[in-house]
């Protein structure tokens, strides 16, 4: 039975005992030998294949090509095999872990197009596994580790999401990926508890981070940002490894995480942990995405379509006095009219800002009766006159049930979308609403086996060959099979000619 912990602050002189600290407790789950459920690796297997699916969609995006130039000069040293870069052929190219976990992580983020889990903090757990992903091929690990790693990854993430908002203060959700990650290759490697502990408590250290990266010009960083926190993941258990310790207690100290980042020295978080040999199950609880856009619009854009479909005379904006979209807190105030961010309403904006901007992507999901991951952000779509004009009708409302159900613990309430009323100019109105994404598991159309496969084949289009990508899902479904060193496996070589960009240092 799931075990909460009470984390608060403690003064100095209290000397919190390292077994009562939250970055231990964390430890002690990573070393539990507990099996995995054939559930959660059948669920590990559909995250590596949507992991795969994003990434080569995204192999020469400007921040992809970047950070593979980046791990290309970055030869493995001689503890390992080295890891493998998505895209490049494994064979002939291994890079060092660290700089794997980077290249891949970014490649895997730059769409804002795989999984998702929302609670009292967001998150994206499937940047877990880039990370993970690269120890493992580095350390000739097996599937069945890789597994056990993956499910530790997931379920620390999903733990410390229900429990810690950092979004409260402004502190970007990678602040939970590098423990969750730090976690996952502990359990991957079998190391011990106070190894772990000490890699935990230096990955969240070196992550903490400002949300500006999520507002204003949103930049490249976007997607850098949790493939930076996975990047330090990696090394801090490599120092760890080698007897190199972290700030302690890193959330509960009176100079710490709670105290000076979060809700300060009067705090107390009530944390979900899995009990000793209860199966870890967090990725179950965990959804992905069936539109490359943020998560609260998922549900809005398929509202829209039906939309689209049912009342064509909506994407006229002649036709349209106003649409107010009445939703939780979050989409409203980081991604709706309440962040008062005038680039939300900009056509000229980035990719990464309208990807923040619900007023824009309903508007053109509205209009287009659909949403594609490259046509939906192109200049020339946003700039198109009639979409501004509409775009600059439609405004977000926070509305406390929304909030509330957004935040809710309960699955079969918990929503993320909300209520859409709509005036038209000759006097009449519309409401409609809509809870959940289709593609969610409580939604019109579920995410299983197959729909993963279908995401990853229409991704992968032009970009890899035929028999590479049926190798790959081949060895992906055959996970728990892969003997130690087989982990290349994993890896896709791309049919289409790699870019590379502006050099840098190395």
């Amino acid at each position: 039975m799931t075990v909460t912990h009470t984390v608060r602050v403690h003064r100095s002189e209290e000397n919190l005992p390292r077994e009562q600290q939250l970055a231990h407790k964390i430890a002690k789950v990573a070393t539990d030998p507990v099996e995995v459920t054939p559930e959660v690796q059948e669920m590990v297997i559909n995250r590596i294949l949507d992991n795969a699916a994003v990434a080569i969609a995204s192999l020469n995006r400007g921040p992809i090509v970047s950070a593979r130039d980046q791990a290309l000069t970055h030869a493995p040293g001689p503890g390992g095999s080295g890891a493998a870069l998505i895209g490049v052929d494994a064979a002939t190219c291994r890079v060092s872990p660290e700089w794997a976990a980077w290249a891949n992580g970014v490649a895997v983020r730059e769409l804002d197009y795989h999984d998702t889990f929302l609670s009292a903090e967001y998150s994206h757990p499937g940047d877990n596994i880039p990370p993970i992903l690269a120890v493992a091929q580095h350390a000739g690990r097996s599937g069945r580790d890789l597994i056990r790693g993956i499910a530790t990854g997931y379920e620390i993430q999903v733990d410390l999401v229900k429990a810690i908002s950092l979004h409260r203060h402004k502190i970007d959700h990678v602040a939970h990926l590098g423990p969750s990650a730090a976690a996952g290759i502990g359990t991957l490697l079998d190391l011990d508890a106070e190894t772990i502990f000490q890699a935990i408590g230096q990955a969240l250290h070196t992550t903490t981070a400002t949300r500006q990266s999520r507002k204003g010009e949103i930049s490249t960083w976007k997607a850098h940002a949790p493939a930076f926190a996975g990047k330090m993941a990696v090394e801090a258990v490599d120092r760890a490894m080698r007897g190199q310790t972290s700030p302690v207690p890193i959330y509960e100290g009176e100079d710490g995480v709670i105290a000076w980042l979060l809700d300060g020295p009067d705090a107390s978080y009530e944390v979900p942990l899995p009990a000793p040999g209860e199966p870890k199950l967090g990725i179950l609880e965990t959804y992905t995405k069936e539109h490359s856009a943020e998560y609260q619009a998922q549900a809005w854009i398929d509202l829209a379509r039906r939309l689209h479909r049912e009342h064509p005379e909506l994407t006229d904006p002649q036709n349209v006095e106003s649409i107010v979209l009445h939703t939780s807190h979050h989409t409203h105030d980081v991604i709706g009219s309440g962040a008062k961010d005038p680039q939300k309403y900009d056509p000229q904006a980035s990719r990464e800002t309208l990807d923040h901007s619900i007023p824009y992507i309903f508007t053109v999901a509205l209009q287009d009766g659909q949403w594609e991951h490259n046509r939906s952000y192109a200049p020339e779509r946003a700039a198109r006159p009639d979409t501004v004009e509409l775009w600059h009708k439609v405004t977000t409302e926070e509305d406390p049930e929304w909030t509330r159900r957004y935040h809710s613990i309960d699955p079969q309430e918990k929503a993320f979308g909300g209520r859409a009323e709509i005036r038209l100019a000759d006097g009449s109105r519309l409401v409609e609403e809509i809870a959940v994404a289709d593609a969610h598991p409580l939604g019109a159309r579920p995410f299983a086996r197959e729909q993963y496969l279908t995401k990853l084949r229409a991704l992968a289009e032009g970009s890899v060959a035929e028999t590479e990508l049926e190798r790959f899902i081949q060895a992906a479904e055959e996970l728990p099979n892969l003997a130690a060193g087989e982990l290349d496996a994993l890896n896709i070589t791309a049919d289409i000619p790699l870019e590379t960009g502006a050099k840098g240092l190395f």
